[in-house]
């Protein structure tokens, strides 16, 4: 199985591709699989259009490097381990208390190849500054703080010795707990005057083919938060003999629970809609459907996603979902949950489609107590006819019913609503349901108020104007 790690910051992202090891059984039991074999390494920095990208070598070299410079910029001590360019790949260089220059070696010529001073490819330069500095080690703490890829990876700084710089032994213990706790270094940036990001020098495109297509169609984030996301996506391997990899969401399903329950697959679907839906900004384009199953927990986290077509997989740059993957710093770790399937397709006209992945077994049901008695629900329906009646002016576009199930507590105080049918999904603005939602909860898509039994009712607003609220008789 293929699996992508992704750890961002505001200006820089870090993108690791990589394979389970196959003989590590017990890792299958993770929800998140562990990367254990890197493929290929991406790094990406803001104000610069191409990656620096290379395999294990480049990536270990880089980490030590911006450790060890980060080490010596906080202590005032050198470092060589930030500038042996004689083992390393990667160096940094000091121009200024506000410029630090990155240095890409080129790697060693395969044996069998001309190894003459002319083959070898000159270095890359790249003048950071100090935020975008701090960025790249944060990004870079992220990714050890990551258990679930490259485990066997580990930062071995050791305290620079007297010899170079001759700094007293008080400044040389300040390295020591600077190289231990990279992730406080983001909190040293306040102490400089941010400038402007320098002039880059651009780096030569690699001429290798990229090992995933899904890869090379993921932009960086402008502006993404300071924290890990991991997305277990399958992509397709270059040689032509390989089958499709079809059993990423199916494997994990052999080692834990499937939500299919169809009352919380329902709302399950609904908050699956309410995260994607917002999300999905640009929505002109596709030239197909891009149809993807997706892995959810009981509480709406999702956890994976798996391409179901090939233009799904080449596009999934142009939908949110890398991005809405769960955030292991805010939640609790995915272990043996129960998941959920579903099918999420995004369309060529810009209509977003959600549904369980094998469908309901049974009619759902609302989850939660309700308000059933006779005379209370009568005049619940009437009040909540009169105040809809009062907001909806009639103006619209739409020529379809929209159908919707709305609840309210037993003072007639809008508490969820859920649109039944597609139109209704497009055209929900047009109706006074989510201002009335949002005027209380201050959001449309906040959750529903679950905490007191309530009384539903089915709302159809016709293209004539006709507005009609009956008690609800369950989904159809």
């Amino acid at each position: 199985m293929n699996i992508q790690r992704k750890y961002s910051l505001p200006n820089c992202t870090l993108l690791l591709e990589g394979l389970s090891d196959v003989t590590r059984a017990a890792h299958f039991q993770e929800m998140r699989p562990e990367l254990s074999i890197l493929v290929n390494a991406e790094c990406y920095l803001s104000g610069y259009n191409q990656p620096l990208t290379g395999g294990r070598e480049f990536f270990e070299s880089l980490v030590r490097a911006v450790s060890g410079y980060a080490q010596e910029f906080l202590s005032t001590v050198p470092n060589p381990q930030a500038h042996n360019q004689e083992s390393e790949l990667v160096e940094f260089q000091k121009v200024d208390s506000n410029r630090h220059r990155l240095i890409i070696h080129s790697e060693g010529t395969p044996e069998g190849f001309d190894r003459s001073n002319n083959s070898k490819r000159p270095p890359i330069e790249i003048d950071l500054n100090t935020v975008q500095l701090f960025d790249l080690v944060e990004a870079v703490d992220q990714f050890f703080a990551d258990t679930q890829t490259l485990p066997e990876l580990s930062l071995e700084l050791q305290p620079v010795t007297r010899r170079y710089g001759g700094a007293s032994q008080a400044v040389i213990r300040q390295a020591v707990p600077a190289a231990v706790g990279v992730s406080s270094l983001a909190v040293a940036a306040i102490a400089f005057n941010l400038i402007p990001p320098p002039q880059m020098r651009p780096p030569q495109p690699k001429t290798d083919e990229q090992t995933s297509s899904t890869t090379n169609n993921i932009a960086p984030p402008a502006s993404a938060a300071a924290t890990p996301i991991a997305a277990a996506t399958p992509t397709p391997t270059p040689t032509a003999n390989t089958k499709p990899v079809v059993k990423d969401l199916e494997a994990l399903l052999n080692t834990v629970p499937e939500i299919t329950d169809p009352s919380q697959l329902r709302a399950l679907n609904r908050q699956v809609y309410n995260q994607v839906h917002p999300a999905w900004a640009n929505r002109s384009g596709l030239q197909q459907d891009l149809i993807y199953r997706l892995g959810v927990a009981a509480d709406g986290a999702i956890v994976g996603y798996k391409a179901v077509n090939k233009e799904a997989n080449l596009g999934v740059g142009q939908t949110p979902l890398p991005n809405l993957l769960y955030n292991p710093a805010n939640r609790a770790p995915i272990s043996n949950e129960p998941i959920a399937q579903f099918r999420v397709v995004f369309t060529t006209k810009g209509v977003l489609e959600v549904s369980p992945w094998r469908g309901y077994a049974t009619t759902p049901q609302v989850v939660g107590a309700k308000i059933t008695d006779s005379n209370i629900v009568k005049g619940l329906n009437q009040k909540l006819y009169s105040t809809v009646r009062q907001t909806w002016t009639g103006t619209h576009t739409f020529t379809r019913d929209l159908k919707y199930r709305v609840a309210v507590n037993k003072d007639g105080v809008i508490a969820d609503y859920e649109p039944l049918n597609q139109v209704a999904f497009d055209y929900f603005r047009e109706t006074p349901l989510p201002k009335m939602f949002n005027d209380i909860y201050g959001s449309n898509v906040a959750a529903p108020n679950d905490k007191e039994p309530l009384a539903h009712f089915q709302v159809i607003f016709k293209p004539n104007g006709k507005l009609e609220v009956t008690p609800w008789q369950g989904y159809q």
